[in-house]
């Protein structure tokens, strides 16, 4: 263990650029808001003395390793090194490689840096994401054609959400609730069941705000007064009461959280109305 207050070394090895190691290191540092990483990355490792190498600059140090190799014979000799230099290790490919060549019954290519096909999915998210910007922000008259529109104030995370969500294969668009202006009456028109209602505690929402302001040297001072930011959020419960959708709170929660918890909640919603 190492001493408080000391950086813990999260160390990520690949045969590739290493992004889907890196990835799974970003969910782990959010899991310990309190505790200080320093992120090194080994890519393009071809042979056991590159993992030699990488091993020796963890070894003594308070380090967790994760690894994508693709090559079994690679695999082995990282598990070795990692349990002789007692790292704590992570294979994030060996285990979901061989369960997966179990059920299939088919080999495993074993290509390092292999990119997933170009098939109808890979497509499909691309063409969400590509929506989620084009309709950004209430921009154009994309709310029909959405699969779930998001409404709230501003700063609730709504382009980053409707992005996320398009990469997740779901067509996002945004309808921003701003202080005296009227909501698009199309909001009022579509199915009221892909609505879902973002709001966020007015005190985080002052720190963003004022954050932004400082970032962008915006002149607009009342963007971040607490004032005006209650009457924001209390113009948006309103509409949200209004056009009866489910309001989620966004305070404490990452963009990956936001998004799954959209999605149960318009399934939980498509599912009763299939019940009713």
């Amino acid at each position: 263990m190492a001493p408080a207050g000391t950086p813990v070394e999260l160390h990520v090895v690949s045969d590739a650029t290493g992004e889907t190691a890196a990835r799974l290191v970003t969910a782990l540092e959010a899991q310990f808001p309190d505790q200080e990483f320093v992120e090194i990355r080994h890519p393009r490792v071809e042979s056991e003395e590159d993992l030699h190498l990488a091993v020796n600059r963890m070894k003594g140090r308070p380090a967790v390793v994760v690894y994508t190799l693709v090559q079994p014979e690679l695999r082995d000799a990282m598990r070795t090194l990692c349990r002789r230099a007692k790292l704590h290790y992570c294979d994030l490919l060996g285990q979901p490689i061989d369960a997966v060549a179990r059920v299939s019954g088919m080999a495993a290519k074993m290509t390092p840096g292999s990119r997933p096909p170009l098939n109808s999915a890979y497509f499909k998210r691309m063409e969400a994401i590509e929506f989620a910007v084009r309709f950004d922000d209430g921009v154009g008259r994309g709310l029909h054609d959405a699969d779930l529109v998001l409404v709230g104030v501003s700063r609730t995370s709504k382009t980053p959400l409707s992005i996320y969500l398009g990469y997740l294969g779901h067509k996002a668009a945004n309808v921003p609730v701003v202080k005296s202006i009227e909501p698009p009456k199309e909001l009022f028109e579509i199915d009221g069941r892909k609505i879902v209602g973002l709001t966020i505690d007015p005190n985080r929402l002052v720190d963003i705000r004022r954050a932004r302001v400082r970032t962008m040297g915006a002149r607009n001072r009342q963007y971040a007064e607490l004032m005006e930011i209650y009457d924001e959020l209390e113009q948006a419960k309103k509409l949200h009461r209004k056009l009866g959708c489910p309001v989620i709170d966004i305070s404490e929660l990452s963009i990956e959280e936001t998004a799954h918890r959209v999605l149960r909640v318009l399934e939980e919603r498509r599912g009763e109305a299939v019940r009713t």
